[in-house]
């Protein structure tokens, strides 16, 4: 088995270059076809899902959570603010930088940390592993296929290689 470090850090920061790459061929399909580019970025799958700037933001918020939840350090808060193709790879590259600045040493062996994760409506307690495998690693891939799903729905002309990057 990876471990902790393993298993999330680099998996996000490859999942954001991908995304990274897949906004600059959403952005040049909207200047391609002359679409606002702005209405792009607020184009949803289906009216009562969060838009595509939501979507970055949650994956953004899902991984500094992990690193800050494990590594027992508070992660960077970002306004949620974003509306341009330029905003949300600003809003990836900070958490990219974010999570570089993660020590292995702060990640590794917190798989039997007690982790504690508030919602809206409830508070749930997870060891560090059932709370990275179980609920932050499906909720980051979720909003990052939802932003890829979104871009695509719209006519991006991108493929499956394309989120799962070089190999």
């Amino acid at each position: 088995m990876p471990s902790m470090y393993d298993a999330s850090i680099p998996v996000f920061i490859r999942s954001f270059r991908n995304l990274l790459a897949i906004l600059d061929k959403g952005e040049a399909f909207a200047k391609e076809k002359g679409i606002d580019s702005i209405k792009l970025a607020e184009a949803r799958l289906i009216h009562d899902m969060d838009p595509l700037t939501s979507q970055i933001q949650r994956a953004s918020d899902t991984a500094k959570g992990v690193a800050g939840r494990l590594s027992g350090n508070s992660a960077p808060s970002f306004d949620d603010t974003e509306q341009t193709f330029d905003d949300m790879r600003a809003r990836i590259e900070k958490t990219i930088a974010y999570l570089e600045s993660v020590p292995r040493a702060g990640i590794d062996g917190t798989e039997d940390k007690e982790v504690e994760l508030k919602t809206r409506s409830r508070t749930a307690t997870f060891s560090g592993r059932d709370y990275l495998f179980n609920f932050a690693l499906p909720n980051f891939y979720f909003h990052v296929t939802t932003a890829y799903d979104i871009l695509r729905a719209q006519g991006v002309q991108i493929k499956k290689m394309d989120f799962i990057g070089e190999l």
